[in-house]
């Protein structure tokens, strides 16, 4: 691998905007605001698990009372058991029957007033949730806006350190230089690192044939850890 020396300057300027970026994640402001996110979006997770519910209770619902109403028509019908009778009709059966649709009915209208209290505690619930969601995210925008002017602190060296990483990619390689950011986004770090005598600094052993391709400056990927290897 070309440019040795640009890829270690370029990975020492971005080793100072990832301090930099430590230092601003530690700071009690972004520790707050992260945490005020993470509520937010809990919260947001739970109003729509409560949705999904309430949609599906109100159909329940709806279910309930048509077949309330339904039984509610067919014990009716046993108003007329006298004329029932005198047509043949035998009243054990009539009366067994009126009997054990009651008993439906009573166990229908508790299964329906139980989801209606669910209802009720959901919808509770719910406003409570949406008021915790609208100070959370007033607190947010607080949080947000203190972490700015802590970030505003080191916006000119960032700027800086930024300048210079452009300035140090032009003599890279493209495709390294894509490389070793793809690592970046996979959180290694450091991506460049120096062989540690016959070994990679995560203690992956090296077989010589590897070793002897790092010299004039050439740089392998270890097989473990994934980082560039060189040797000084």
């Amino acid at each position: 691998m070309a440019a040795l020396q640009e890829l270690l300057e370029y990975q020492k300027l971005d080793g100072e905007l990832r301090k930099i970026e430590l230092e601003l994640n530690a700071t009690e402001e972004k520790k707050k605001l992260n945490q005020a996110k993470a509520v937010m979006r809990n919260a947001e997770m739970r109003i729509a698990a409560e949705d999904k519910r309430a949609l599906e209770l109100r159909a329940f619902r709806d279910s309930l009372t048509a077949r309330v109403d339904e039984m509610s028509k067919m014990i009716a019908e046993y108003s007329d058991v006298e004329e029932i009778v005198e047509g043949g009709g035998d009243v054990a059966f009539y009366k067994k029957s009126a009997q054990q649709l009651m008993e439906k009915l009573r166990s229908l209208k508790q299964e329906l007033n139980k989801m209606l209290a669910e209802i009720e505690q959901l919808t509770a619930e719910y406003k409570k949730l949406m008021e915790q969601g609208k100070q959370m995210n007033k607190q947010k925008k607080e949080y947000a806006e203190k972490f700015k002017e802590i970030q505003s602190q080191y916006t000119d060296r960032v700027d800086e350190l930024n300048k210079k990483m452009e300035e140090t990619a032009k003599n890279i390689p493209a495709d390294i230089l894509e490389r070793y950011r793809q690592k970046r986004k996979e959180k290694i770090f450091p991506v460049l690192v120096p062989l540690a005598g016959d070994m990679c600094v995560c203690g992956m052993d090296l077989p010589l044939a590897q070793r002897n391709r790092l010299a004039g400056g050439n740089v392998i990927e270890c097989e473990n850890c994934h980082r560039f290897i060189y040797k000084k």
